[in-house]
C-alpha cells in the first residue's frame, strides 16, 4: 500500500515566487513511491519559478490584445459625425451607453428578446444588442435622444406622456423608437397591427393598451414620424 503527502509553500524572494514542496511517503513498493513522486512533482514543475513581471504580463493580456484588435469606424449618431476605434465584438449597444454616453438606449435581455434597445439605423428599427458596432459603418444612427428638436418633443414621445404609455419608464425609449418604426413600415393601420408590430417590444408593468393608444393617436393625427 502507497502513502504519499504533498505539502506546498510559496514565497517570494529576490523577485522569484518559489514553491518548496515537502514530499513524505510511506510505501513498500519503491517503484510505485517514486512514480507517485515523479507524476506530482512534474505537474508542479511548472510553477515553480515564476517571475512577477510574467504574472502581470498575464493580467494585462487583455487590455493589450484590444489594443491591437480596434478597427476604425465611422457613423453619424443623431446628427453628428464620429470617428471612432473600436474592438469587433462590441455590440452597437454597448458603444452607444459605454463609449459614447447614450445611455437612453437601455440594455434588457440583450439577446434581443425585449425590444428595450431598440434605435434606428438609416430609418429602420433594429435591435441594437444584435448588431455589431463595425456592421454599422457609414450608417446613420438615431437614438431616443435624437428625437426631440431641442425643447420640442417628437409627436411620439408627446403622445407616450398624454396617454400614460410607461410606468418604471425602463422599457419606454425603445418602445418609442419601434413605435416610430411601426408607423413607418405601415404596420400601423390597425390596433391589432400595432399589437402584432409591437410584440417584440416588452413591458414589464403591462402599459400595453396605453401604448397602443398612443402610437394609433399618432398614427391617425398625420404628423411626420
Amino acid at each position: 500500500m502507497t502513502q504519499s503527502a504533498i505539502i506546498i509553500f510559496l514565497r517570494q524572494a529576490e523577485g522569484l515566487n518559489l514553491i518548496h514542496i515537502l514530499i513524505s511517503m510511506n510505501t513498500h513498493n519503491k517503484n510505485d513511491g517514486r512514480r507517485d513522486f515523479l507524476k506530482k512533482s512534474t505537474a508542479l514543475a511548472a510553477l515553480a519559478i515564476a517571475s512577477p513581471a510574467i504574472i502581470k504580463a498575464g493580467e494585462n493580456d487583455e487590455n493589450i490584445a484590444a489594443w491591437f484588435e480596434k478597427v476604425p469606424l465611422e457613423l453619424e449618431i443623431n446628427g453628428q459625425a464620429y470617428k471612432l476605434s473600436v474592438e469587433p465584438r462590441v455590440t452597437l449597444l454597448d458603444l452607444l451607453r459605454e463609449q459614447l454616453g447614450l445611455t437612453g438606449t437601455k440594455k434588457g435581455c440583450d439577446h434581443g428578446q425585449c425590444g428595450c434597445c431598440t434605435v434606428h439605423v438609416d430609418g429602420k428599427r433594429i435591435n441594437s444588442c444584435l448588431s455589431l458596432a463595425v456592421m454599422n459603418h457609414g450608417k446613420k444612427v438615431t437614438t431616443i435622444e435624437g428625437l426631440a428638436k431641442g425643447e420640442e418633443l417628437h409627436p411620439m414621445q408627446e403622445a407616450f406622456m398624454k396617454h400614460d404609455g410607461f410606468q418604471c419608464g425602463y422599457c419606454t425609449p425603445g418602445q418609442i423608437m419601434s413605435a416610430i418604426g411601426c408607423i413607418r413600415e405601415g404596420h400601423a393601420n390597425t390596433a391589432e397591427d400595432v399589437r402584432e408590430y409591437m410584440s417584440g417590444n416588452i413591458c414589464r408593468c403591462g402599459a400595453y393598451p396605453n401604448i397602443v393608444d398612443a402610437i394609433m393617436e399618432v398614427k391617425n393625427g398625420g404628423k411626420t414620424v
